[in-house]
């Protein structure tokens, strides 16, 4: 029963539904309630700090159930996408028109890439497929790579794109984060192929493979539905894709790794990234919030996911912290000092 819980992430699909069936401002619906009624309930619900114990833990490994919810995912975004396509196609109205891209857009940040992130650190290569279609629908597949062997590598140091430094604006690292892990990515598999002999040009190269997905994906859209509404399809993805490097912003701001006396970064640590416990972003961005946990084990399904005493601790959950992200005044003034209290 404990994995039902996480059925919750189907709240944001229904918000989306009902976006897309009415008009005015109740488009957007889906907005409102990520980033208004689940800041709202984590802030006045008790946090979840409790983890299972070792027989639980072994218990909840082997439960597919946690795996079957993943899975469903994968036909309700395709779902919704290829309906956004059709809705967006009729809408005139620029307030029911703004809504129901901002709808898809957040379902493509919450269902899209966060349970493709979930996917593609799975070891089986089917899931890791499910986890590459799901990136797709957002235009961000490049993120498997960087984020498997270039974040995990480099977090909490100055060589990682998806680290924030202290006093970092957000609207900065949303540029630099973006730009650099492609760039990375390309690095990445470039040096993977090297390694076995091939060439950078090399069909094995995922990169090249990403690339011809996302084209034949526009392309696509541009064929069936025409120019504006694959301009509309882009926006919806820009806004999942600065979810996802907001998200990547209050993970790891200001936290950085020390070097040993060989210049070596010491390994990754619980203490090298940002920790929520709130009950509603939690069960609905898959335990994402104990991310501390994840750093330190990749492989481990976020159903197991701990949380640790000696994780810093954000002082509310996911989505209200990325609310006060995009204030720059406020997110310096609780985080710096915050930084200074590890």
């Amino acid at each position: 029963m404990k994995a039902l819980r996480y059925l919750m992430v189907f709240s944001v699909p229904l918000t989306v539904y009902i976006s897309f069936t009415s008009s005015g401002w109740i488009t957007f619906l889906t907005l409102i309630y990520v980033f208004g009624i689940v800041p709202l309930a984590d802030f006045f619900l008790k946090v979840d700090a409790v983890n299972f114990n070792k027989e639980q833990e072994e218990i909840e490994k082997n439960n597919k159930l946690y795996s079957s919810i993943l899975y469903l995912t994968l036909p309700t975004q395709i779902f919704f996408l290829v309906w956004f396509l059709f809705v967006i196609q009729d809408t005139s109205n620029t307030i029911d028109l703004i809504g129901r891209i901002s709808a898809m857009g957040i379902m493509c940040g919450v269902v899209g890439i966060n349970v493709g992130h979930e996917l593609g650190h799975r070891k089986n290569r089917l899931e890791q497929l499910l986890g590459e279609i799901l990136l797709l629908t957002s235009l961000e597949t490049h993120f498997l790579p960087y984020h498997n062997a270039g974040h995990h590598f480099n977090v909490a140091t100055p060589e990682d794109a998806a680290t924030a430094k202290k006093n970092e604006l957000l609207y900065v690292f949303w540029i630099r984060s973006q730009i650099m892990s492609y760039i990375e990515a390309w690095k990445i598999e470039n040096k993977r192929l090297k390694t076995s002999d091939r060439t950078w040009f090399h069909h094995q190269n995922r990169m090249i493979i990403y690339t011809i997905a996302h084209i034949i994906l526009l392309s696509s859209i541009y064929f069936f539905f025409g120019l504006v509404v694959m301009l509309y399809f882009l926006a919806a993805a820009t806004i999942g894709i600065l979810l996802l490097e907001t998200v990547n912003y209050i993970e790891h701001y200001g936290l950085l790794r020390k070097k040993n006396k060989f210049g070596r970064y010491e390994r990754v640590k619980h203490t090298h990234s940002w920790n929520s416990n709130h009950v509603i972003g939690k069960l609905v961005l898959f335990n994402l919030s104990r991310h501390s946990d994840h750093h330190y084990n990749g492989s481990k399904h976020y159903q197991i996911l701990k949380s640790l005493p000696e994780s810093p601790q954000m002082p509310t959950g996911y989505p209200g912290m990325m609310l006060l992200s995009l204030i720059p005044p406020i997110w310096f003034k609780l985080m710096n000092k915050k930084l200074q209290e590890i």
